[in-house]
């Protein structure tokens, strides 16, 4: 029975790295170009001439070779651990973004960003990152309540903060007397209403990432947020920022004062003309200020426009698919009765139909709050179609040994069903990509699918090929075998990685100690639970080219003759010295999100909780 499960359900993935980098493959330079040196000039400059606010903005060159570049320290630390950290900031996006022309990467006090076109002053709503405690709040109902009145407080305080800092942090009783404690920023170049906007915007994530947890946090490039039940900021920083007076406003200096352009009317027949002139000019001005003002606010609106992915475009752009009326469907699944109902996925529900010709159907109603469901199923039933399928797949290998191979970047345990016969079938194509029989990797700016069942090369860098769903399996072979889940594996009283667990029990020849306690106690062979775990650590190996293809695994699974490899040390592999107050990221498990990555945080000495991570 062991074998047959290693193939029904998918893990979940809680990747542990340092800090939060995304590459936005906007564009290259090259190592001996301008744009390279002056991007070298201005990161080096960012840590010496930040300020005690902890905000600095930096341009240099001339485009198409100029950089742009802004940094933002959290609120409360120093100036010397906002240095610090910058500097820390500046080595990982020259390590992990070489040669990009767009990145940003989040520390644990700060943010650098830079690019090659100018945002100093404009909202970005995106990338956007989660981070959450895996302890649920008491009375979550009311928490939420709280939370909420504590987080609108702080927004307007943040937003109308002045010109040299936009933060706010406090805290209010929640339930239970219990304390929760938020901090709020925006980088200070936005105007008080954009502050407010982006500060809405992640409280209104938080529902995707922490509903209902004692602590998380929302990052984008424009401001942060974060809420715990220990006070995990330092309020007397705060207090003192708040005394320092703000630069005094110039007034515009009076009539005749220096610095001021005058006009003065004529005192005799050729006033009328001055009058004339500055009529004329004050008319033509107001002119082109006005029709600037409509260009700019045309041109912006067009860039907040969503814009379709060209890999899921190419693969719609000759629908063939029957369209039927509404009505039509609606009588088909009974008026999408729940006796019809199959099932519930990320976009929609799943309902059984059947046409007035008799023609049983599979019918998904895409619910409201899904916002790029239309495209996704569009692309699901086309790359079913093209591939001359039918509705389901009826195993894993089938999405690679065909001509044209799947990658189904959101290979999850609720995307695999169970048919009548306990047959495995996966299910949920909006996410796939095909490839043609001479392709075996490809590259992507849009990462898409749910963080923690990715390769570790796909969720940083967007790097996806045949062995991309391989890793995903491996950690739900470890997840079988341990019988715990890879994002809340406990190991006695201790909370822990399930790779580096089972990593370091197999180096120390302890492998029999990942088994779950109920397999070990059962008929079953624990030599072919230990060759289970073997597969599942060929499978989740860092470098893509050392895993097995699914072919090989199926081949392994059924032959105990095929000698196997040795593992090297898997992807986000966590020495076993560090202690639980070290916490686990995990990427959001939305769907889709725009190039993100991952960091650490730690948790309050006094709360055993562990803070996960998430990218929206």
């Amino acid at each position: 029975m062991l074998l047959p499960l290693l193939f029904l359900i998918l893990p979940n993935l809680l990747p542990l790295v340092q800090s939060l980098t995304s590459c936005l493959n906007n564009g290259n330079y090259t190592s001996n170009s301008t744009f390279k040196a002056n991007l070298d000039a201005v990161l080096s400059s960012l840590s010496t001439n930040v300020d005690s606010n902890g905000f600095y903005n930096a341009s240099l060159g001339q485009n198409p070779d100029r950089v742009n570049a802004i940094v933002l320290c959290r609120g409360d630390i120093q100036l010397d651990t906002c240095r610090g950290c910058l500097q820390n900031a500046t080595a990982e996006l020259i390590t992990s973004c070489p040669n990009q022309k767009q990145a940003i990467d989040w520390q644990d006090g700060c943010l650098l960003r830079y690019s090659n076109e100018t945002f100093v002053g404009t909202l970005a709503t995106g990338p956007t990152w989660y981070l959450w405690n895996t302890q649920n709040a008491t009375s979550p109902d009311q928490f939420k309540q709280d939370l909420r009145t504590l987080l609108d407080n702080l927004r307007g305080q943040a937003a109308y903060g002045g010109s040299l800092r936009k933060v706010a942090a406090g805290n209010i009783t929640g339930p239970d007397f219990q304390t929760i404690f938020g901090l709020v920023q925006c980088t200070p170049d936005l105007s008080a209403d954009d502050c407010s906007s982006c500060l809405i915007g992640a409280a209104a994530e938080i529902p995707n990432c922490c509903d209902g947890k004692q602590g998380g946090r929302v990052l984008k490039p424009s401001c942060t947020l974060r809420f715990e039940i220990y006070p995990f900021y330092n309020g007397t920083r705060l207090q003192e920022l708040a005394r320092q007076p703000e630069p005094p406003v110039l007034s515009p200096p009076g009539p005749g004062e220096p610095g001021r352009n005058t006009t003065q009317a004529v005192k005799d027949g050729g006033n009328n003309t001055t009058t004339i002139i500055i009529i004329v000019v004050v008319s033509v001005v107001a002119s082109v200020i006005l029709a600037a003002s409509v260009g700019i606010f045309l041109k912006k609106r067009k860039k907040q426009k969503p814009k379709e992915d060209p890999e899921i475009v190419d693969d719609i752009s000759t629908p063939e698919s029957l369209q039927f009326a509404f009505g039509t469907i609606r009588d088909a699944t009974n008026d999408f009765s729940d006796n019809n109902k199959l099932g519930q996925g990320g976009f929609g529900t799943v309902y059984k139909g059947e046409l007035p010709n008799a023609q049983e159907i599979a019918v998904k109603r895409l619910s409201r709050n899904s916002g790029q469901g239309d495209l996704e199923f569009k692309t699901e039933v086309l790359l079913l179609a093209k591939l001359q399928h039918k509705i389901w797949l009826d195993s894993w290998v089938s999405l690679y040994k065909e001509k044209r191979r799947i990658i189904h970047r959101d290979l999850k345990a609720s995307n695999v069903l169970l048919d009548g016969d306990m047959n495995p079938k996966i299910a949920d194509f909006g996410m796939a990509r095909l490839f043609g029989h001479d392709e075996t990797q490809g590259n992507t700016s849009r990462i898409v699918g749910t963080y923690g069942y990715m390769a570790p090369e796909y969720a940083m860098h967007g790097q996806f090929s045949v062995k991309s769903d391989v890793f995903g399996f491996g950690v739900l072979v470890l997840e079988i075998i341990s019988g715990q889940k890879n994002n809340c594996f406990r190991n006695g009283e201790d909370v822990e990685d399930l790779l580096s667990f089972a990593w370091t029990n197999w180096r120390e020849g302890t492998a029999a100690n990942v088994v779950d306690p109920f397999l070990r106690s059962g008929s079953g062979s624990m030599q072919e639970m230990l060759r289970c775990l073997h597969i599942g650590l060929l499978c989740v190996q860092e470098n893509a080219s050392d895993r097995p293809t699914m072919a090989s695994v199926v081949l392994m699974l059924s032959s105990f003759s095929l000698t196997l490899g040795v593992p090297s040390e898997p992807a986000f592999y966590a020495p076993s010295s560090y202690d639980s107050d070290v916490s686990l990221l995990q990427e959001n498990n939305s769907r889709n999100y725009e190039h993100n990555s991952t960091q650490s945080d730690r948790s309050s000495k006094n709360d055993a909780s562990i803070s996960e991570f998430h990218p929206r």
